[in-house]
């Protein structure tokens, strides 16, 4: 069995009220959910079929996050 794998999940509430997440590293990787817990669950599964889709040279390394004050 593969080593378990961590990725950061960016999350953010759309103009609907949903929670919108992606994973920066993986390509197209992003879900929502209609609470915290929702999304979550959704977007392992996303994940998931993203890994399947790809081979490890695809996954993009997470640096981290900035913040700009403009």
């Amino acid at each position: 069995m593969p080593a378990n794998r961590e990725f950061y999940v960016i999350i953010e509430r759309d103009e609907d009220g949903l929670y919108v997440g992606e994973v920066p590293q993986l390509k197209a990787c992003y879900s929502q959910g209609e609470t915290i817990e929702e999304l979550m669950v959704n977007i392992r599964e996303v994940i998931e079929l993203c890994l399947e889709e790809m081979d490890d040279d695809s996954v993009n390394e997470f640096i981290g996050v900035q913040t700009v004050v403009v």
